[in-house]
């Protein structure tokens, strides 16, 4: 027996003294609802209702049964509706696991904004440029800049990332400036050595796609270490524009083979697959598709200065 759906039939027969009008209030058969009321009473061994072919009213028991069950139904409807409230307002603790650059130069003032959104919700975030396990971790998102592989977990899109191939004025002024990326091979790299494509850089031009291995003096997991690297002179680099911005802007790193583009990566977030999304996990992946639909800080081609 359901035990909830016969309390609702019961209830609504007392008030609108009929089956078939508690049928239709309920969308169901008055036979429907008649079985609902028969298997209450069988359950409590006591007859609730006096029953005419037109009319159903509650006896002295039926009565007393009538108003507690409105007790506990309000109660539940209160439950319902305190539960859905939750669900509707982000609070909790929400983890959040990213990288490194992109938490220091461009998370960060964001998550302070969602904060500001968001007064009842607090934030764990773990930067690291390790690729940590999301399920293991125990965090609710996990932001990636890559290419993914498959996996079980679900990944959003939130913006792709530009890279540049740059280097200091001093290094081109002494190596010279590679007019193709072949020349490439006879400069010294700088490079980020924990993509899917390990140290090979893929060039693309009008004259088809380029795999350079390039002869690297640095491989760093951090792309800031790269960056410094690139400004002291030590060779050239392959950089997110959000992470080269600055430098590129004050002339310190000028970009060269602007004619060739480096594939874009992109920002994903990810997370567990659940029938339910938490409103809190919801809110902030919206937020962050929002915030960063145009790129993230410092990927404008206004601040890009090219080697001349």
């Amino acid at each position: 027996m359901d035990k909830l759906a016969s309390l609702r039939a019961f209830v609504k027969v007392v008030e609108l003294g009929s089956f078939s009008e508690a049928g239709r209030q309920l969308r169901l058969s008055r036979s429907a609802i008649s079985k609902y009321v028969s298997e209450l009473e069988q359950s409590l061994g006591v007859q609730l209702l006096n029953r005419t072919t037109r009319h159903a009213s509650p006896n002295e028991n039926g009565q007393t049964y009538f108003e507690r069950a409105l007790s506990i139904l309000a109660d539940l409807d209160a439950a319902d509706q305190a539960a859905a409230h939750l669900q509707s307002t982000p609070r909790g603790l929400l983890r959040v696991n990213a990288p490194m650059s992109f938490g220091t130069l461009q998370l960060g003032p964001a998550i302070a904004d969602f904060m500001e959104m968001n007064p009842e919700l607090r934030i764990h975030l773990v930067l690291s440029d390790e690729q940590v396990d999301p399920v293991q971790g125990g965090f609710d998102v996990t932001l990636r800049i890559a290419d993914l592989e498959s996996s079980s977990l679900i990944a959003r899109k939130i913006t792709p990332i530009e890279r540049v191939i740059c280097a200091s004025p001093s290094y081109l002024e002494e190596h010279g400036i590679p007019a193709h990326p072949n020349a490439l091979r006879n400069h010294t790299a700088l490079t980020y050595g924990f993509l899917l494509t390990g140290n090979q850089w893929k060039l693309t031009g009008k004259d088809g796609d380029h795999w350079i291995q390039p002869s690297w003096l640095l491989c760093a997991n951090n792309a800031e270490v790269l960056r410094d690297a690139a400004v002291k002179g030590r060779g050239v680099a392959l950089l997110p524009t959000f992470i080269a911005g600055e430098a590129l802007r004050l002339g310190k790193l000028r970009t060269v083979l602007d004619d060739y583009k480096a594939p874009p990566l992109t920002l994903y977030a990810i997370y567990p697959p659940t029938r339910h999304l938490a409103v809190k996990v919801r809110l902030f992946i919206d937020f962050l598709v929002a915030r960063f639909s145009a790129g993230p800080e410092g990927h404008r081609d206004t601040a890009v200065r090219h080697a001349r």
